[in-house]
Parts: structure tokens; sequence; C-alpha cells
């Protein structure tokens, strides 16, 4: 219990008890015997609880699954035979889609050297054009230039 700082003597507060109420006792019937024919109703069970009552009931078996029909037998040669047919298909696509690829990768290589051919030769005949349509221009050589200062003429 806690103290509730009222600062009175311990004689002044409050105390709750609870008890515990109690079951009444309960009635046991004893079950009936019923004689039963075999083979007509199930076998029931019966069990004693710890505290003395007893519990009946119809024995539950666990249901049997339906029996698989017999599937006939598979010769080895057999199984041998139809997994060489499917690793030999498998090799085959894999050889063909090897060869389309490489076709593949051969036509886009051919087309990069193209591309490039035609970017590098205009290249070229931009440089050759250019160069030759400067001929009329002025040309200045600064090395054989003679520059005066501040000489005027007036």
């Amino acid at each position: 219990m806690h103290p509730d700082n009222t600062h009175r003597p311990p004689a002044q507060r409050a105390v709750e008890v609870h008890q515990p109420t109690p079951l009444p006792p309960t009635v046991q019937v004893p079950a009936p015997v019923v004689t039963v024919q075999p083979g007509t109703v199930p076998a029931v069970a019966s069990i004693v609880l710890p505290d003395g009552r007893v519990v009946t009931g119809y024995a539950i078996n666990p249901a049997q699954p339906e029996p698989v029909a017999a599937k006939p037998a598979v010769s080895r040669t057999a199984v041998n035979v139809a997994l060489g047919g499917v690793g030999f298909l498998a090799v085959c696509g894999g050889l063909l889609l090897l060869t389309s690829f490489i076709a593949a990768l051969t036509a886009f290589i051919t087309q990069l050297i193209t591309l490039a051919a035609v970017i590098f030769g205009g290249w070229i005949a931009v440089q050759a054009f250019s160069a030759s349509g400067h001929q009329g221009g002025t040309t200045v050589n600064i090395r054989k230039a003679v520059i005066k200062r501040n000489h005027f003429h007036g």
C-alpha cells in the first residue's frame, strides 16, 4: 500500500479487503451406460480428468488417403533417349541463337565502320575545300611585317 501524503496517523487510513467468492460445487452425473451392437456404431472413448469428471466421445480415426493407381514402369533406355533428345534440341537452339547473334554483331560493326568512314571522309572533304577557298584572301605574314610606332603622317 502506498502512502496517500495526508499526514494522518495509520489508524485513520481506509483499508479495503477483498475476499474471493467461492463457487458452488458442481454436481457430477455419471454417464449412462449404453449397450452397443458391434459394427453398427463407432467405438466410444471415455477419459477421466484429474478432477474426477469423465468425458465421453467418439474416437476419430484419421482419414486414409485413397490409394494411388500404380504407374506403368518406364525403362531407363526410354528416359535416356528422351533426355538426350532434349539436350540435343537445347544445343541446336543455342547454336542457332549464337549464329544469329554473331550475324547481328557483324552487321552492327560493319555499320559502325561505314559511319566512321563517312564522318572521317566528310571531315577530310571540308578541310580540302576550305583550304582552296582562302586563296583569294589576304595573307599576313607577321614575321616579315614591319611595324612602326608613333609615326604619323599629316
